[in-house]
């Protein structure tokens, strides 16, 4: 799940000045962004539902060699299609009624077939409540991380500034 970037102009040239004080000198986003990030991840497996305990292992955190970016949770193709019902969990289902249509029109009560095959009967499906996990572990760590990540530029402008061979 992919957090939205901000659109302001202020915001794109920060990240630039950012990118170009990593080229020149020492990241001072990483290390504050894996720590943000790990504590993050820290509570989300706290937080999310548990039968077997496998949803909590795939879950992961990568941040970028610039330090600007960070993904964290479910990561990759196979972890994705493996750990799909974890979204019904978190924003929870609206369920179904298998003997109403469109419209809340009756259905027909006898059996989809054609003779040969057999297609099934109309299932009710109750809905199910949200259990939200992803959003609680991000607004319990808000103000740490950015704090955390305020100082980071701070240290990295500060840096810039100085010189890089001031260090």
């Amino acid at each position: 799940m992919a957090a939205r970037r901000s659109r302001m102009s202020g915001d794109f040239k920060l990240r630039r000045l950012l990118r170009t004080i990593h080229a020149t000198t020492d990241n001072e986003l990483v290390p504050a962004m894996l720590e943000s990030a790990n504590q993050i991840l820290a509570s989300m497996r706290e937080l999310v539902p548990r039968d077997t305990g496998a949803a909590m292992g795939a879950l992961k955190v990568f941040v970028s060699q610039s330090g600007l970016d960070a993904q964290i949770g479910i990561r990759g193709k196979k972890d994705n299609r493996e750990f799909f019902y974890l979204r019904f969990y978190e924003f929870g289902t609206k369920g179904y009624k298998g003997n109403k249509r469109s419209g809340g029109r009756n259905r027909r009560k006898t059996n989809k077939s054609d003779g040969a095959n057999f297609f099934g009967k109309f299932p009710d499906i109750p809905a199910r409540p949200a259990h939200p996990w992803l959003r609680p572990a991000l607004d319990l760590n808000r103000e740490h991380v950015q704090s955390n990540l305020s100082a980071a530029i701070a240290r990295a402008l500060a840096k810039a500034s100085r010189g890089a061979s001031d260090g």
